[in-house]
């Protein structure tokens, strides 16, 4: 088991959340956790605005860029680029089953086409000086995941592949939306389980429905990762503020209310660049789920933050502060 490894425990790869801003306020809860970038197509990053896509914060690492994409080449290239900005890890996405990414024939679809991943995944290993990984799912549409799921594997083992992060349900491609396909197919973590011990000499990770440390330790029983998506999320405290323990490690802050205040001056040099208050903000809505204040503050910066400065979040963690005071 790979106890001192980031991986232990990662916030998996969120479109339109796990953004270099959102990274930093995850990093400042968890000083170990393996973070991930939104995924990033290759095509986007040969042709398009390489800095916009692939900068980040140093204080960001331990981090992994997630590519989507099924032309070998063009990974290829994709992966030499994203060489020289230093991430930790390089992930191929063979998991998601939205409309956008499989018209491009990439993300879950790549599931019925194993020997095209090996292709891409020997082609991005070519020219990586960082670990190749894959993220899947069990299966989709009418595939049997007893089956197809140890033969993806497999392939993947036969073309170098050590880690993969395992989406414990199918994705349906015709019938479920993206939200859906998190939410109805239903998870088999047994058959997850069951990966690690047909393929011991593999680094796996299950991912999908995970949302309380009790179930985190109970996967890493058996697992040598897991993945925590929406809940790192709109719960962080819960998850990451706690993360740290999992390497026998003091989390970086007694309650979320330090974090908070440790947050503050890394808005105040966002906003003196010409940055956007709620572009942090909008990450941290849940930083005091289920606790006292916890509604005034995200109320506070969901109606303010878009058009007010640090004011605005002097305001809402006063809301907290002042309960604990009291």
């Amino acid at each position: 088991m790979n106890t001192h490894h980031p991986h232990r425990l990662s916030v998996a790869p969120m479109m339109d959340w796990t953004d270099s801003n959102c990274r930093r306020f995850h990093r400042l809860l968890s000083r170990r956790a393996l973070l991930y970038t939104e995924m990033v197509t290759a095509p986007a990053i040969v042709h398009g605005d390489r800095a916009r896509l692939l900068d980040h914060d140093a204080a960001e690492h331990p981090l992994a860029l997630q590519l989507g994409g099924s032309d070998p080449a063009q990974l290829r290239e994709a992966t030499r680029i994203a060489a020289d900005w230093g991430y930790d890890e390089i992930n191929l996405n063979c998991g998601c089953p939205s409309d956008r990414v499989q018209s491009g024939a990439f993300g879950a679809i790549l599931m019925t086409t194993p020997d095209l991943v090996a292709e891409c995944v020997t082609a991005m290993q070519s020219v990586s000086p960082v670990e190749v990984t894959v993220k899947c799912r069990i299966g989709v549409d009418d595939q049997d995941p007893d089956q197809i799921l140890p033969a993806f594997l497999t392939t993947l083992r036969q073309a170098g592949i050590r880690r993969v992060i395992i989406h414990a349900r199918k994705a349906w491609l015709k019938g479920l939306s993206p939200r859906e396909n998190r939410q109805i197919p239903p998870l088999d973590y047994p058959l997850v389980h069951r990966m690690k011990a047909e393929f011991p000499d593999m680094d796996l990770s299950v991912n999908g429905g995970i949302d309380s440390m009790d179930q985190i330790h109970a996967h890493l029983n058996v697992m040598d990762g897991a993945m925590i998506g929406r809940a790192a999320y709109h719960d962080p405290w819960t998850i990451l503020g706690a993360a740290d323990r999992l390497w026998d490690d003091t989390p970086p802050f007694a309650d979320a209310a330090a974090a908070a205040a440790a947050m503050r001056p890394m808005i105040v040099q966002h906003l003196a660049q010409g940055g956007r208050l709620h572009q942090f903000t909008r990450h941290m809505l849940g930083l005091f789920h289920g606790q006292p204040g916890a509604r005034a503050w995200k109320r506070t910066l969901s109606e303010n933050a878009s058009k007010g400065g640090i004011e605005v979040y002097d305001a809402a963690l006063s809301q907290i502060t002042s309960l604990s005071s009291s």
